[in-house]
């Protein structure tokens, strides 16, 4: 499936992610819920309802020096903040840190991922 506009990838956050440019076969036109799939690594993300909220994880990489990401849980307790947005704590595999996080649902079949260093750093 071709992305018009694919996610933009934040070094500090998303990179480290390989997860940053997602597109769906799954989710629904209204929530970001199902597998998206980042068109330049071959990452899958599975972003799933958890309590309410959005969290994600990795569920299959083409890479395989990334294999041990696999199930490892990248979006933790994202809040709907707005019309097709969701806000919350956004994990770095890399490093082991968690960054502030804001998924964008643009279309159906596009999704953005951004994640800030303190809220003034941001990148996506």
């Amino acid at each position: 499936m071709t992305v018009p506009s694919p996610f933009r990838n934040s070094p500090i956050v998303i990179a480290a992610l390989a997860a940053s440019a997602l597109t769906t076969g799954a989710a629904h036109a209204a929530d970001p819920y199902g597998n998206w799939t980042r068109p330049s690594t071959g990452t899958q993300v599975h972003f799933y309802n958890c309590g309410g909220k959005l969290c994600g994880k990795i569920i299959a990489v083409k890479d395989q020096a990334r294999k041990n990401t696999i199930g490892t849980v990248i979006m933790k307790g994202a809040e709907k903040s707005g019309d097709n947005v969701w806000k919350g704590d956004l994990l770095d595999v890399e490093s082991g840190k968690m960054y502030s996080g804001v998924v964008t649902l643009e279309s159906a079949s596009a999704l953005n991922l951004k994640g800030c260093v303190a809220m003034v750093l941001c990148r996506g």
